[in-house]
């Protein structure tokens, strides 16, 4: 007999052999996604690009992979989710095999600002917490918060790692490695670990909370059309597009910065791992510190750290042989790990249901579209001004609007919907 969400626990081995697989996905697959800021200087070294037009692939990369999210949506309501997943990680290896081959700016475009990224949209992060949600329905954004505290570890162990790589065998051989590695993982995990939960076609309230049924049949049934008809949902659009650009121009552009104050290479990338490896708890305690108090407090709280780390940033180009890189690369791992759980969690909030995947894979282009425009502006102020200190200005700013649109979204107390099923 098949079980429904009522007969199943949240502490199900399955459930948690499926968070753990996530973690490994989210780790591999966005520590190579965020590990092309260490590229970023290498192809600064190999093709003297100016860093609009690298950044530039980043850009694209995040525009790609955020629209194929809501595809997945669509897809996974046809198809075998395990398939998807399995063909966007051949995706993924095959577009890094051929960013080994780059020799013109538009190769790296395409390899990985297309290919790879339409990969990464197909099997990373929108098929992984869609699945981890339907496992913990109740207790999402703990769960999520494990999940996505994987891109913390990749970023921990593959900025250091991959310039490592760079060092003693090239670039171009380190994008194969990292090839490698995905086809290594992700098929074994797709085979035997990255499953839906029994009730996924059976949409129904949890046993965990007493008035589930109630709370079920009273609330609203969103579609992805009659989302973009609340004003909340284009509020939510601008909160998650602030918030990845701030971060991103400062992400994508650290090592670079860093570099270019006298940090050594190797020193700068092992940074962007610190920001990683921080990352780590604090993906896991917002998501915790999410299910027990209003999102905004948190995020609040998160957005103070992410200008804070902006400043110490600024402090450590004046000062870099002191520890003020490792401060900022503290108050910006620890504050920039709220992205992960906070997006389904208020999305969920706003817009649950049983038409929630897609929504959801709609909300990363607007998260895709923060990090190009923050990932690509960032660049182009330093190719026109040789500084970035507008474009650290920028960040916060940014940081400001989305910490003050989020208040006014308020996922505290949603907005009633018309549509019922």
């Amino acid at each position: 007999m098949v079980k429904t969400l009522r007969d199943i626990s949240p502490h199900s081995r399955q459930g948690w052999i499926v968070v753990a697989a996530g973690f490994i996905t989210m780790s591999l697959l966005y520590g190579i996604w965020h590990g092309y800021s260490v590229f970023f200087v290498a192809f600064l070294h190999e093709f003297g690009w100016n860093r609009a037009l690298i950044a530039g692939t980043f850009s694209v990369c995040a525009i790609v992979h955020a629209s194929v999210g809501p595809l997945f949506g669509a897809l996974e309501a046809r198809y075998d989710s395990r398939r998807i997943i399995l063909a966007g990680a051949c995706m993924v290896a095959g577009g890094l095999f051929l960013v080994a081959e780059t020799s013109q700016w538009w190769h790296l475009y395409l390899a990985f600002g297309v290919i790879t990224a339409a990969g990464m949209g197909l099997c990373g992060y929108v098929p992984c917490v869609i699945l981890v949600r339907e496992w913990f329905p109740a207790r999402s954004g703990t769960a999520v918060g494990i999940a996505t505290a994987g891109i913390g570890v990749g970023i921990a162990v593959l900025f250091p790692v991959s310039q490592f790589m760079i060092d003693r065998i090239g670039w171009r051989w380190a994008f194969r490695v990292l090839g490698g590695m995905v086809i290594a993982w992700m098929i074994p995990a797709t085979v035997w670990f990255l499953r839906r939960a029994p009730h996924a076609r059976q949409p129904g309230p949890s046993r965990e909370e007493p008035d589930s049924r109630r709370l079920w049949d009273q609330a609203p049934h969103w579609t992805l059309a009659k989302a973009v008809w609340s004003w909340r949902f284009w509020g939510l659009v601008g909160v998650l597009f602030a918030l990845q650009g701030a971060v991103q121009i400062l992400m994508t552009h650290q090592v670079a910065y860093l570099v270019d104050h006298g940090v050594p290479a190797i020193v700068a990338a092992s940074v962007g791992g610190i920001v990683g490896l921080t990352a780590v708890p604090g993906k896991v305690f917002w998501g915790y510190l999410m299910d027990r108090i209003l999102r905004e407090v948190v995020f609040t709280i998160t957005s103070i750290l992410i200008i804070l780390g902006a400043g110490t940033l600024v402090l450590a180009g004046g000062y870099p042989a002191t520890l003020l890189p490792y401060a900022y690369a503290v108050l910006l791992g620890v504050g920039h790990a709220i992205i992960a759980p906070v997006t389904p969690a208020v999305a969920g909030d706003l817009f649950g249901g049983p038409g929630f995947s897609t929504i959801f894979g709609a909300f990363l282009v607007p998260l895709g579209f923060g990090s190009a425009v923050g990932a690509w502006g960032a660049g182009e102020i330093f190719d026109r001004t040789g500084s970035y200190a507008l474009a650290v200005w920028a960040a916060v700013v940014l940081m400001l609007c989305s910490c003050a649109l989020l208040w006014a979204v308020a996922p505290r107390r949603p907005n009633p919907s018309p549509f019922r099923r």
